[in-house]
């Protein structure tokens, strides 16, 4: 006699599956280790019953709370990795991914430039991948070509050029390189909280030192000030210029959105220190991320009192996967606007319908893509400009000197000048 199968009913009933909610994680400003591009497997979290569901992206990364502070060194950042712990309202400690540093060894140190929409033509980026972790990095989808996820890996799995130094020394000193604008920290920043042990940014300096080859940095960290000492001489000497970024003064916001690197009371403190000092320092408020930093007058006119004389900006940028990061960000910390913020940066860009349906966020022409075109990007366009001028920033710009470049003196010989 054969068995007969079983009915329906006497089916066990599938497991419902439960996803875990996206929520911040202390100290991050991705919420997810986000696959990759080439990946060929995504994973997403999804609650067993083991455990509570506070999980956030991976299993060791835990939920933060909005109200605790990050504790603020001489650095003006957070701790730099490791259990950054925070009591929440029932008292459970939740810990912080940890950060992991990977030495590389460089081929090449100098990056060209040919894009007609950037200043300088060379760049120096000691490190990949940046701890301070600021959700709208341009710099987060290069990430991916180590097969790290753009999301957490990009702000926990940082990569340090260990012989940047060497390489450099022996580029600068080739017969056949001619000076031209060079950028220290372009991509990633380099005073990013690693810089403290490893040096590897000063190690840079001076070079350019030796070389006497002119150079700006850019930076949202306090610790370039360590480097005055080098700094202020060449800046005398018209070899040096900083610039310092602070997309806005609202502290709160400022945590969310760059969590890592100082706060923006800090860099204006780094600003005026710069500035006391000789350095010619500039104030980058970029990106102009619409709805969400609604301060820019206010942080221009903070810089230029702490000393700033030159300004900058672009709008958002969303390149690759940092589109899919920023509207999870938005989800996690700005829900009721996230569709709005969306929709202008769209605008910022001029984008037609078609490419709206498309699903494309931003146009990356080289001509258009820092300051975006259209009607919104004019009208920021124009509050920039006026900004300036009733301030007085930008009115005179002191060029960095390239004549002064002797590549002689880092092959050991003397120089009569």
């Amino acid at each position: 006699m054969g068995l007969l199968p079983p009915l329906e009913d006497d089916l066990p009933e599938q497991p419902q599956e439960i996803r875990v909610p996206l929520q911040a994680i202390r100290g991050r400003g991705a919420a997810t280790a986000m696959a990759h591009r080439f990946a060929k497997d995504q994973r997403e979290p999804a609650d067993d019953g083991w455990s509570p569901v506070r999980a956030t992206g991976n299993a060791q990364d835990l939920v933060t709370v909005d109200g605790c502070q990050e504790g603020e060194d001489e650095w003006g950042s957070g701790a730099p990795g490791g259990l950054a712990a925070c009591e929440d309202g029932e008292g459970d400690i939740r810990p912080s991914p940890v950060t992991r540093v990977h030495f590389e060894t460089a081929r090449s140190a100098l990056c060209a430039n040919d894009s007609p929409d950037i200043f300088f033509e060379l760049s120096v980026n000691p490190y990949r991948g940046c701890e301070h972790g600021c959700i709208y990095c341009y710099a987060r989808p290069t990430h991916s070509y180590l097969n790290f996820s753009p999301g957490l890996d990009f702000e926990t799995q940082i990569v340090a050029k260990h012989n940047i130094a060497q390489v450099l020394r022996q580029e600068l000193a080739q017969p056949r390189y001619v000076p031209r604008l060079l950028n220290i920290g372009s991509a990633t920043d380099c005073y990013q909280p690693v810089e403290r042990d490893l040096k590897l940014t000063r190690s840079v300096i001076e070079v350019m030192r030796e070389a006497r080859h002119p150079f700006s940095l850019i930076t949202k960290s306090s610790g370039v000030e360590r480097d005055l000492d080098l700094l202020a001489p060449l800046a005398a000497q018209r070899l040096a210029a900083v610039y310092v970024t602070i997309t806005t003064l609202d502290a709160t916001l400022a945590r969310r959105m760059e969590p890592r690197a100082a706060a923006p009371h800090r860099r204006l403190r780094t600003i005026r220190a710069l500035a006391e000092a000789g350095v010619p320092v500039g104030v980058s408020v970029a990106p102009q991320i619409p709805f969400i930093t609604e301060d820019m007058e206010q942080v221009l006119e903070a810089a230029r009192d702490a000393g700033a004389r030159t300004a900058f900006y672009t709008v958002l940028r969303l390149p690759w996967e940092l589109d899919a990061l920023f509207r999870e960000w938005l989800t996690v910390h700005y829900p009721q606007r996230a569709a709005r913020v969306m929709a202008r940066v769209q605008d910022l860009h001029h984008l037609t319908d078609a490419q709206r349906a498309a699903g494309k966020t931003y146009d990356s022409d080289f001509a258009t893509r820092m300051k975006g075109s259209g009607l919104w990007a004019d009208l920021l366009r124009q509050r920039f400009a006026n900004t300036c001028r009733r301030l007085g920033l930008n009115r005179e710009r002191e060029g960095l000197d390239l004549g002064q470049f002797r590549p002689g003196l880092l092959r050991g010989q003397g120089s009569l000048f």
